[in-house]
């Protein structure tokens, strides 16, 4: 009895383990298919309009500076200012050693006392002939002589004045003046040291206007701006605030760091704000629609910056070069790539090949 009752137990046993098998055998393709299909988030894309506020860091310069060179060769004899000193229009600022035109001026006095004496001389020898002309005791040739001699002399002593006056004019050349008032931002000689005329040795930054000047990047100027100010606060004090209108902008981009100068001429500019202040500028571009998405849609292919788009009718994605308006903290603003409905995947790109079917799942309207 015991025998017959094992039996059927052990076949029922061997029944349901082959019927168990044969459940798993027909659910593993299905698994095995939810396994392999990627598993994205996507974001439907829309134009936003977008205002670009611009914050850049620039410092204050004279809108007129003025290059200081001496006007005649000759040795530095003595340096009155350094930088950053303040000078008015005819204050000397150094002086050269005088012996060349010190002696050209002692020349041409000498010359001009010699022209005098001769004039003298000529008008009294005119005067005598003269009078003798009118007694008859003189020949008409002689007082002609004495005429023409007294004309030779007085031009001589004009000619003797005007050397004079050049000699007097070379000699002021030895003493350094800016011409304008300002205050002194360079400087480039020293006591001793041999200088040209028309080297330049000081630099002066002009009293009147000032500009805050900024390098921007190029891309900043494609845009209108939104208004025709821009607002600057002191780096050191915010409280310390000017206003300023784009009075240059230049036409060429720097080698160097890729950008373009841009000269903001202050309307008034507060006594905190002196020459060399570190300011920060603050401007809004005029509104443009984009299209936003966030920084997790970017990806780069072939070298270029693209995103993934996702075909809902098909269930694949493609990759999509792409071009970038402009960067955001957190945000990605395209200028071209992607048209408006077309849906972008945001989260899971790093498993993702061209025309592999995923499985998405569409998040909130936009970031």
């Amino acid at each position: 009895m015991n025998r017959i009752a094992f039996l059927p137990s052990a076949s029922a046993l061997l029944m349901l383990t082959a019927l168990a098998s044969i459940g798993c055998a027909q659910a593993a393709p299905e698994t095995a298919l939810d396994s392999a299909v990627a598993r994205v988030r996507v974001v439907q894309a829309r134009r936003t309009p977008m205002a670009l506020d611009v914050v850049v860091t620039g410092d204050v310069q004279a809108q007129a500076q003025v290059n200081v060179s001496f006007r005649t060769n000759g040795k530095v004899a003595e340096r009155r200012v350094e930088v950053g000193d303040h000078v008015s229009a005819n204050q000397v600022l150094a002086v050269l050693e005088p012996l060349t035109q010190q002696a050209n001026l002692d020349n041409a006095k000498a010359a001009l006392a010699s022209a005098e004496a001769l004039l003298t001389q000529a008008k009294m020898s005119y005067e005598r002939q003269k009078q003798l002309l009118a007694g008859g005791f003189t020949t008409r040739s002689t007082y002609d002589n004495a005429e023409q001699e007294l004309r030779t002399t007085q031009a001589a002593v004009d000619s003797a004045k005007a050397a004079l006056g050049t000699a007097q004019e070379q000699f002021s050349y030895t003493e350094l003046r800016a011409g304008v008032s300002g205050v002194v931002t360079s400087r480039s000689f020293e006591v001793g040291q041999v200088v040209q005329s028309g080297q330049t040795v000081l630099v002066v930054a002009q009293d009147g206007p000032r500009d805050a000047v900024f390098n921007v990047y190029e891309s900043l100027l494609a845009q209108p701006p939104a208004g025709d100010t821009v607002s600057v606060a002191l780096q050191s004090d915010p409280s310390v605030t000017a206003v300023g209108t784009v009075r240059e902008i230049s036409p060429t981009v720097d080698a160097a760091s890729g950008t373009v100068r841009v000269k903001i001429g202050l309307k008034s500019t507060p006594a905190a704000m002196g020459l060399g202040a570190v300011v920060i500028g603050r401007g809004r571009f005029a509104p443009h629609e984009s299209v936003i998405l966030p920084w997790s849609a970017l990806y780069r292919y072939d070298g270029k910056p693209s995103v993934w788009v996702y075909d809902p009718d098909r269930k694949t994605v493609s990759v999509r070069a792409v071009e970038i308006d402009r960067f955001g903290p957190d945000i990605i603003a395209l200028k071209r790539g992607v048209e408006p409905g077309e849906r972008v995947v945001v989260a899971g790109i790093q498993f993702l090949r061209p025309g592999q079917t995923v499985a998405a799942a569409e998040i909130g309207d936009r970031p």
